[in-house]
């Protein structure tokens, strides 16, 4: 889940001429040119990062026991400052769906009925109307143990965004839902979070695979989400990084 504020200028997609949805081939309703500030940024078409600190010679794949479904709102999928996307970069069996209020994707549908996985939703236990869905990390465990799959549906949008799509999923009515339960705070310097407690959707997914017993996995996404953060960071204040950062040098150490 992405815990954000509302968009930036900097933050909404950077091609909003698109004809059809990047996950899923959906047709998309042709939007206005965009000219927002950051449009004209020369970027790199591996990582989308300004090419001036491109993120591309830190890649690393990793593997995890759970699996990440990204339930993402459209908006998402071309702003710039998106972190969800770099689960995907680090861990290859990461799903990514788009959401559709009227009109879920079929292929989520299907992989909720597959008996091999057991979903959760990342959510909040805010709301009396569902604590009877809660459940704890223990429950990742526990499937596990059963010979199945955990598979971590994280809603990727903002805060309000995250909300809706939680609300108007039926489909999502019958999951257990998995609050993450943490003491870290926030890392993320490129949108303003509503508080320090509030974690980007990288943030939630690698806390949730370190409590879930894939350290190394949730390493991996941590020190590629910092070394996304310094480099875009630096590169909107058009600062070239001279030298790796010490989350970069883990990562170099890794590919050999």
């Amino acid at each position: 889940m992405q815990h954000d504020t509302p968009d930036t200028c900097a933050d909404r997609p950077l091609d909003e001429g698109l004809s059809h949805d990047p996950a899923t081939g959906h047709p998309r309703p042709p939007r206005r040119e965009f000219k927002a500030r950051g449009s004209f940024v020369e970027r790199c078409p591996g990582c989308n990062l300004p090419q001036l600190n491109c993120l591309c010679p830190y890649a690393v794949t990793a593997d995890s026991e759970a699996r990440i479904w990204l339930l993402t709102h459209p908006m998402e999928h071309h702003k710039p400052t998106n972190t969800g996307r770099l689960i995907r970069d680090v861990l290859p069996d990461t799903e990514v769906f788009t959401w559709y209020r009227t009109t879920p994707d079929e292929r989520l549908l299907a992989l909720l009925e597959d008996e091999r996985y057991a979903p959760f939703v990342i959510f909040p236990d805010d709301q009396p109307d569902y604590a009877d869905r809660v459940v704890g990390i223990d429950a990742v465990a526990e499937a596990k143990a059963a010979g199945r799959v955990p598979a971590l549906i994280l809603l990727d949008g903002t805060w309000r965004q995250a909300r809706r799509i939680f609300r108007k999923s039926p489909y999502l009515d019958r999951l257990p839902v998995l609050p993450l339960r943490t003491e870290r705070q926030t890392r993320y310097r490129l949108r303003k979070p509503a508080s320090a407690a509030h974690l980007c959707t990288a943030e939630v997914a690698a806390e949730l695979l370190r409590q879930a017993g894939d350290a190394d996995a949730a390493q991996v996404l941590d020190d590629y989400f910092d070394a996304f953060n310094d480099s875009y960071a630096a590169s909107r204040r058009f600062e070239k990084l001279e030298a790796p950062t010490a989350a970069m040098r883990r990562l170099l150490a890794r590919k050999g």
